[in-house]
């Protein structure tokens, strides 16, 4: 449903803009998978958003998932409905969201396209990506990856150096039990 995701886009031009936040009977926020970064997302990042769209009934009226393309947007400036203006800021990048809107902070009492006036919608989101952010927890991952590796380096290296250890007691060894046959030849004779 391609209408959907440009109805969601051109929402501002129908929604008016309000500037209090939405009260929790208008907008709740369940986190389904949270994400421990040190930047998440503040007003006019420019953001992209991968979105499942349902009624309370839980009938779909859109999918990013399903079109293989997340929906990219500035978060906080208006370019989309309110519930995600609000519901989407303070996310780490990889963080997956369900919001439940209010129709007062979705497409209010005239609706557009497929949703009808006065319908309240649940989006189950995941953030994608900030732009020009890098995503911590790939940052991460390549970095405990060299630490194992160089862990596993320094493993081998010490596994090595004790085997030549070993190996040189035991040469050692044999070279003094060799004289200790010497010795003990000697007092035979």
């Amino acid at each position: 449903m391609r209408l959907s995701s440009v109805a969601i886009a051109l929402s501002v031009f129908i929604v008016p803009a309000f500037s209090a936040s939405p009260s929790p009977d208008e907008l709740k926020i369940d986190i389904l998978k949270a994400v421990k970064c040190t930047r998440k997302t503040q007003p006019g990042d420019s953001i992209s958003v991968h979105y499942k769209g349902t009624f309370e009934d839980g009938e779909k009226f859109d999918s990013s998932w399903d079109r293989g393309t997340p929906l990219t947007f500035k978060v906080g400036q208006g370019q989309v409905i309110r519930c995600w203006d609000e519901g989407l800021l303070e996310m780490c990048i990889g963080e997956k969201r369900k919001l439940w809107c209010h129709s007062n902070v979705a497409y209010g009492e005239h609706g557009i396209g497929p949703i009808p006036g006065g319908a309240a919608l649940i989006f189950e989101t995941e953030l994608v990506d900030i732009a020009g952010v890098e995503k911590e927890e790939e940052q991460k991952e390549e970095e405990e990856e060299e630490e194992k590796e160089q862990e596993e380096e320094e493993k081998e290296q010490e596994e090595e150096e004790q085997k030549e250890e070993e190996q040189k007691e035991e040469e050692q060894k044999e070279e003094e039990h060799k004289e200790e046959e010497v010795v003990v030849e000697k007092d035979e004779l």
